[in-house]
């Protein structure tokens, strides 16, 4: 606090003597370095002021297991009395998603260590592809031996690709003797599991060939047997997708036909895993390939889904799939609780749930609307070039936020109360004691949100009656134990051992009609209900919208990662991975989300930090323009100051002192190591010159001008080492991202050339201003240097293209400015002993 406050001090008298003391000889140089100051001032503190009352969060999971666990007098069965999730699992293109990264993850979310009757999982297929069908029907299948093999071991992680890829002692803390004949056993099981997974889009093409094959020799014989003869044109048969009972496939066509593409297909349920029973099934040493006497071999419920599909309607991506989702499983299990993942985040902790529920079970966990977890990643570069792990967002920006009104939401690895997703207002504890009964009751919608009444649900939610009648089940279901008097919602002990009904085809009809393209007309969905439409970050809009209606959320920090997936790690899938954030940033400040129009249940704090977040791709426009400034500064021979003051330096020196503190700070409280900072700032700057300014330049036309563009990418080139775990990393591909950094290197290697050999035959050389230049271009090229290897790839060769282009642009700056400012002659009068003098 005390530093933030000095360079706060420090910073206003230096921008104070930047403005009182203009360079007369440039001031166009002065002019532009200051506005550019004045902005980086302004955003630092966007930044840094939401991060002054960090906090640090540790749950106890036997508290949670004495508490909602453990057999009493009142619960002799054992019976949980913890609420249920709705696991939600997204996936939209198999050939871009593979379904065996997409099966793993739905293996290590059947193999929770949770309540099994209280879990379950469902997938949202928004391809509606076979391939993803099938692969999941095979994932069930191998459940039945993978679950019960974890919880007799306590295997941990429980991604079997993952755990049979550890390079440690796998019977370490292993008791059992048993285990490595099991594990074995299971090992071949898995790899049978692969082979199947991967000969899946060979099955179905040659099963799919088989069967038209088939149509058409029938067609053929029935015309021969009609018309006499031999057609006399050929017989054209639709090249259908067909499922393995001989049927067509209702989804998405390998050769797309009418109500058979990705835009247009029917919606699609189907229960591949039925509700478990509500007590404990013990497995026997007869029942199955291994012996599991003594283990719970129930599995948690599974459900694949597609949504309906049509032309004409507006499908609203991955936020319309999860809504879809949303409605299905309030309908089939209506957890109170929803926990989303991407379909390559797995479950790295088996607890996770039980972490987050510590925080939505504990007193005051009412007004939590979501828990959000850090999102860690594998298969990342040592070095981590460019910061694909985000630690100092995930380890320092967003613990910070947990200690004012909570962190944002990032699109998975998060719990979310399906009442607040719901839209409904958090409860309102200043009032007065309600009634006895009401404790034992659901609450009325109005103790919520004052302007609704369930006779208006309908309208706001869709007009199926078993969605509306779940809504305060769920609401009732969510809330802590009210066995404190600080708890003022709070549900008597034991409401949640009653065991669920199981699923009748009604219901499941009911499930199929709420994901129809049609279901979501004249609703609130995407408005004001489940996630929010409308933007590219749908993640960071659904969030903002429940802190704006006084919710908080929690950040939960595991001791071991709660969870893990992949990331793109070379250069050209980071700019365009970046490029997709700040594009939704922009679209959030040009919206009706932009926190200067948020009301005053959003925090001051929580308010400065969503601003930031709808802000900072406008630092790109300054950053940009301060990047050229050495080089403008060197081909010029001035300065961004007058004279290299004493105090300018003295300034600029505190600046510089107060932000390594900080740093040094910050990366000891959230356990950042330097380099990962340092490649932060490397980053930082590399996207701010590329994919930021290519977002505000997006979101300008499309606001002023109504224009729609997209930076693309070409085809990849593939690395030399194919066996390589980091291969992709050298990957060059090129997109117009990479033009604006490119010039700025080049522009700033031959200002510093210019100015060097300028200096050098000047009559009287001016070192002062070379240095001052210089080293700012040389600070530049430091942030530079990840972007020049991602470049270079592995064989230090730069496609062609790049020279050419930035080549032209650097030289044509440069010649322009020359033009511009031409340099000086001077000369005796007979012409003897001229000379040419630079500025």
């Amino acid at each position: 606090m005390l530093l933030i406050v000095v360079r706060l001090v420090v910073l206003g008298f230096f921008l104070h003597w930047r403005i009182m003391h203009p360079n007369e000889d440039a001031r166009w140089l002065w002019g532009m370095s200051v506005v550019c100051e004045v902005w980086f001032a302004f955003s630092w503190i966007l930044d840094i002021i939401p991060k002054l009352s960090p906090i640090n969060r540790f749950t106890d999971l036997e508290v949670l297991r004495d508490k909602f666990d453990m057999p009493s007098p009142s619960n002799p069965t054992g019976r949980s009395d913890l609420p249920g999730i709705d696991l939600f699992v997204s996936t939209a293109d198999p050939d871009k998603e593979p379904p065996l990264v997409t099966a793993n993850t739905i293996l290590s979310i059947l193999s929770v260590d949770y309540p099994v009757e209280k879990v379950a999982c469902y997938i949202s297929d928004d391809g509606g592809a076979l391939l993803t069908f099938e692969a999941m029907a095979e994932a069930a299948s191998f459940a039945d031996l993978w679950v019960p093999f974890c919880r007799k071991h306590n295997i941990e992680p429980r991604n079997p690709e993952t755990y049979f890829s550890l390079k440690i002692d796998p019977t370490k803390n292993k008791s059992r003797i048993d285990f490595v004949k099991d594990r074995r056993k299971m090992k071949r099981e898995y790899d049978e599991f692969k082979v199947r997974i991967n000969g899946l889009p060979d099955s179905i093409r040659r099963r799919s060939d088989a069967f038209n094959a088939r149509e058409e020799m029938k067609m053929l014989k029935h015309m021969r047997e009609s018309a006499g003869g031999d057609p006399l044109e050929p017989i054209k048969v639709p090249k259908a997708t067909w499922m393995a009972d001989g049927t067509h496939w209702p989804g998405t066509w390998a050769f797309p036909a009418a109500e058979h593409s990705k835009g247009d297909h029917a919606g699609i349920l189907q229960v591949m895993l039925k509700p478990p029973s509500p007590d404990p099934l013990m497995g026997g040493a007869d029942d199955k390939m291994i012996d599991f006497t003594d283990v719970d071999i129930r599995l948690p419920m599974f459900v694949y889904v597609s949504r309906e599909k049509r032309p004409g309607y507006d499908h609203n991506k991955k936020a319309g799939a999860m809504n879809a989702l949303v409605r299905a499983s309030a309908i089939l299990s209506n957890g109170p609780f929803i926990l989303n993942l991407d379909c390559d985040h797995y479950f790295y902790n088996c607890k996770a749930i039980r972490e987050g529920m510590c925080f939505m079970m504990d007193r005051g966990g009412e007004n939590i609307c979501y828990i959000q977890f850090p999102q860690r990643f594998e298969g990342i570069d040592p070095s981590d070039r460019y910061a694909n792990r985000n630690t100092v967002f995930f380890d320092g920006n967003m613990r910070a936020l947990d200690g004012v009104q909570g962190p944002v939401y990032v699109g998975t690895g998060c719990m979310f109360r399906r009442f607040a997703l719901y839209g409904f207002d958090p409860p309102n504890t200043s009032k007065t004691e309600e009634k006895k009964e009401a404790e034992t009751l659901p609450l009325r919608a109005t103790d919520f949100d004052p302007d609704l009444d369930f006779n208006l649900l309908p309208k706001r939610f869709g007009n199926s009656t078993m969605l509306s009648e779940s809504i305060p089940i769920a609401e009732f279901q969510g809330r802590p134990l009210a066995d404190h008097p600080a708890v003022k919602y709070g549900r008597p002990p034991g409401a949640l051992r009653v065991s669920r009904e199981p699923l009748d085809a009604a219901t499941v009809a009911e499930a199929v009609s709420v994901i129809s393209c049609w279901y979501e007309d004249k609703t609130e969905w995407g408005d004001r209900v489940g996630w929010i439409y409308g933007s590219v970050t749908e993640d960071v809009v659904t969030g903002y919208r429940m802190h704006n209606r006084g919710w908080r959320s929690v950040y939960c920090i595991t001791k071991r990662d709660a969870f893990r997936g992949s990331a793109p790690i070379n250069l050209t899938d980071r700019l365009h991975q970046v490029l997709r954030w700040a594009t939704g940033s922009v679209e959030i400040f040009f919206s009706r989300n932009n926190a200067f129009l948020a009301t005053r249940r959003l925090k001051i704090l929580q308010r400065l930090a969503y601003l930031n977040v709808g802000i900072y791709p406008f630092t790109s426009i300054f950053l940009i323009v301060y990047c050229f400034l050495p080089a403008l500064s060197l081909f010029s021979g001035f300065f961004i100051v007058q004279t290299l003051d004493i105090a300018f330096l003295i300034y600029l020196l505190l600046i510089t002192i107060c932000l390594v503190l900080l740093a040094i700070l910050e990366v000891k409280w959230s356990g950042i190591e330097l380099e990962e900072w340092w490649r932060n700032e490397q980053f930082w700057l590399i996207s701010g010159t590329s994919a930021h300014f290519a977002a505000v330049m997006q979101g300008l036309l499309k606001v002023i001008a109504g224009i729609e563009i997209s930076f693309t990418l070409t085809s990849k080139s593939a690395g030399d080492d194919v066996d390589d775990i980091y291969a992709d990393l050298y990957l060059v591909k090129w997109t117009s991202l990479m033009i604006p950094p490119i010039v700025i290197a080049m522009t700033n290697m031959i200002a510093m050339a210019f100015a060097f050999i300028r200096t050098i035959y000047s009559t009287v050389p001016q070192w002062s201003k070379f240095v001052g230049g210089a080293f700012f271009s040389f600070w530049v090229l430091a942030h530079l240097y990840p972007f020049a290897k991602g470049l270079m790839g592995r064989r230090r060769k730069t496609p062609t293209i790049v020279f050419v282009w930035s080549g032209l642009i650097a030289i044509t700056i440069s010649l322009l400015w020359i033009a511009i400012s031409p340099p000086k002659t001077t000369g005796t009068a007979d012409g003897a002993g001229g000379g040419f003098q630079f500025p």
